[in-house]
């Protein structure tokens, strides 16, 4: 077996319908690892047999990962002194991007194993990428806060935080609160702020849009359910 292992970070759909998103020297990585430790085993097959229509899937050593609990890094270091090539696939996009794959990846590096990082879709850059604000100065802060006194705070204070930076302020909500988010930034926020909505990306219904919170105001959304990204610039 190898003794200078190699972790693959492997990205992944981030709709069943758009695998022409995945690369296809994404499946010679997966063909040089003997591991896989998914953030989703039952997606992640999936994903993979539907790329690669040959794999034998109980041919790898399958781990989940959790918040990767201490057994769970224990069996990823394992795997690495046993010299073997390990793929970590995200549910969904680039693995360590709002993802629990980086406690495994930050366990690779202080280990001194070669980490290479794949190319493939990641919502929060494609958002990016469609959304016209700022490229150069952005922050994501992933999800923000339950409580409503909290979440309002956050809100206001990502809106001046873009304003003074003049940074692109991204965020994400679970799916079935993301009418209720909206509604909130559409209520808080200053009316010559701009907000973009990236829903379903890569998917036949992707749905990309920035206007002002103004122009938001008059348009009827319904995001139930949705995967979306929001953008904001003050």
């Amino acid at each position: 077996m190898n003794n200078t292992p190699f972790v693959y970070l492997v990205p992944s759909v981030l709709h069943d319908a758009a695998a022409q998103t995945i690369p296809a020297y994404i499946i010679d990585a997966v063909k040089d690892c003997q591991v896989i430790f998914a953030e989703n085993e039952r997606t992640a097959r999936r994903f993979l047999k539907s790329i690669w229509k040959e794999i034998v899937i109980d041919s790898y050593e399958w781990f989940a990962i959790h918040k990767a609990e201490h057994d769970l890094l224990e069996a990823f270091r394992q795997k690495i002194r046993e010299g073997k090539n390990i793929a970590i696939i995200s549910e969904a996009g680039c693995p360590g991007i709002a993802d629990p794959g980086q406690v495994l990846i930050a366990a690779a590096q202080e280990m001194n194993v070669t980490v290479k990082p794949l190319v493939g879709p990641s919502s929060i850059l494609l958002a990016l990428m469609a959304s016209g604000m700022n490229g150069q100065q952005f922050e994501f802060v992933g999800y923000l806060p339950i409580d409503a006194v909290e979440r309002n705070k956050a809100i206001g204070a990502l809106e001046s935080a873009s304003q003074k930076k003049n940074s692109t302020q991204i965020f994400i909500e679970t799916p079935y609160r993301n009418n209720q988010l909206l509604e909130t930034i559409l209520k808080l926020c200053k009316p010559s702020t701009r907000l973009c909505i990236a829903a379903e990306l890569t998917s036949p219904d992707e749905f990309v849009r920035t206007k002002t919170i103004a122009a938001w105001k008059k348009e009827k959304m319904d995001l139930h359910k949705k995967p979306v990204i929001f953008l904001l610039h003050g």
